[in-house]
């Protein structure tokens, strides 16, 4: 029988994570309602820090050995670069490893110069692990190729065993330094017209700014939002909807940060729904009063008539959903309620639904086929390559406009900001400008 020592390092970071994973069970099962609320949210936080990182510690182990340690047999390991380059890969998988933290120990009113390096390095090194991932496979069928007499060029062994490190991580730095740049730009504007059935004639060009996936957090802060604000207020819109994950912390971390929302203001309203990372806070009724103050209306499973300015008897309903993490989360009090929301929302009248998840919208849409607009976020458009093809296969809906049936129709924002890694690589931040079309 194998012991725990003679297990490989790979095997003892998976077991860990398992261990992680049995103590977050326990947790929820005899703690949850043991402990102090604040406690416990702050501990839950933990172990999801602890499993990302013991999960990480798998890929780590794989940068470690494709960048540093293969040279050890090498003449390359007597060189005087190697040592500082030792140092630079080990500085490297500290910091990106380090991100996670950040969310318990480093988020006020800006980022710290220390969580924007951080999240950066987790970044590049999701990059970086694709590539090696990459170039070995191509190794590796070069290695067939080569075994099965297919005429091969033919490489020094040194320049074999530099090619697939240096390649990677010339990748890693180019696009890391593309992602920066597209990420420092202002969100886009997207103008999107959507022609809204049942919607009265008085209404129309009614103008709805989206905003979703703010994410104040270690790595965005008051400056970003104030920018945010400047530019929906330019916009003049007549609604302002917030779809989720405004924040990734407690309230009383990142408070001074919130202020410029008390700025935002639209003749027919100011709303909100959550996402699944305010349900990771564990503090989304201090962040319901908080918006409430900036008279930002949280739809909490509900409702409201958006009038029209020019004819009071004409309407349509807004309605909003909470985000399903809070029903995997058993939070208490939350969870999505379609029914409940929709309630008093007249089938003679237009619906237009706000729900976080794409995932939420189609299955809003399977019960009420009558919804005629969705409008949602959380897939960020993968936010940064090679994240963007596993965005797209998990979500039935992944970024822009998409008809659905007859006269429904869903969008989804691919974010205002960005989550942690402060990157954009094929996909960008928009401010979703909807002029909406009686048909």
């Amino acid at each position: 029988m194998i012991s725990f020592k003679q297990l490989p390092l790979e095997a003892k970071a998976a077991v860990a994570a398992g261990v992680v994973v049995f103590s977050m069970m326990i947790s929820r099962t005899y703690l949850a309602e043991r402990l102090e609320l604040r406690t416990w949210r702050w501990l839950l936080r933990l172990q999801m820090t602890l499993f990302a990182n013991v999960l990480m510690m798998i890929g780590s182990l794989h940068i470690w050995r494709s960048t540093v340690a293969i040279f050890y047999q090498s003449s390359a390991a007597n060189s005087f670069c190697f040592r500082p380059w030792k140092i630079i890969v080990l500085t490297f998988l500290v910091l990106a490893h380090s991100s996670f933290f950040t969310l318990l120990f480093l988020v006020a009113e800006e980022p710290y110069i220390f969580s924007l390096a951080a999240y950066t390095c987790l970044g590049a090194y999701i990059i970086l692990i694709f590539f090696l991932f990459t170039l070995g496979s191509v190794e590796q069928a070069y290695k067939f190729l080569a075994g099965s007499g297919v005429k091969t060029i033919s490489v020094s062994k040194s320049s074999k065993l530099a090619m697939k490190p240096v390649l990677a991580v010339m990748a890693t730095v180019a696009l890391t330094t593309v992602g920066l740049l597209n990420a420092a730009q202002p969100p886009a504007i997207n103008l999107v017209e959507i022609p809204v059935h049942k919607l009265p004639s008085s209404m129309d060009s009614l103008k709805v700014v989206l905003l979703s996936d703010i994410h104040l957090g270690p790595t965005v802060g008051k400056t970003k939002l104030a920018m945010i604000v400047k530019m929906v207020k330019a916009l003049k819109p007549d609604i302002t909807v917030i779809v989720g994950d405004l924040t990734d912390s407690e309230v009383t971390a990142i408070r001074p940060a919130v202020e410029p929302l008390g700025e935002l203001s639209s003749p027919l309203g100011t709303y909100f729904v959550t996402g699944n990372h305010e349900y990771y806070t564990s503090d989304v009724s201090n962040w319901f009063e908080l918006l409430k103050s900036f008279n930002i209306r949280p739809l909490h499973n509900e409702n409201v008539k958006i009038r029209s300015p020019r004819k009071s008897d004409d309407w349509f309903c807004l309605a909003g959903v909470d985000d399903i993490e809070a029903d995997v989360l058993h939070y208490s009090g939350h969870g999505m309620d379609l029914k409940k929301a929709l309630s008093d929302c007249s089938a003679d009248r237009a619906i237009v639904l706000l729900a976080h998840q794409p995932i939420a919208a189609k299955w809003a849409l399977q019960d009420r086929p009558d919804i005629n607009l969705v409008l949602s976020g959380h897939t960020h458009g993968g936010q940064i390559f090679p994240l963007n093809a596993g965005a797209y296969l998990m979500n039935p809906f992944f970024v822009g406009l998409y008809k659905v049936g007859q006269s429904t129709f869903v969008y989804v924002s691919p974010g205002t900001m960005y989550f942690g890694v402060p990157m954009r690589l094929g996909s960008r931040a928009e401010i979703t400008e909807i002029i909406l079309r009686s048909s």
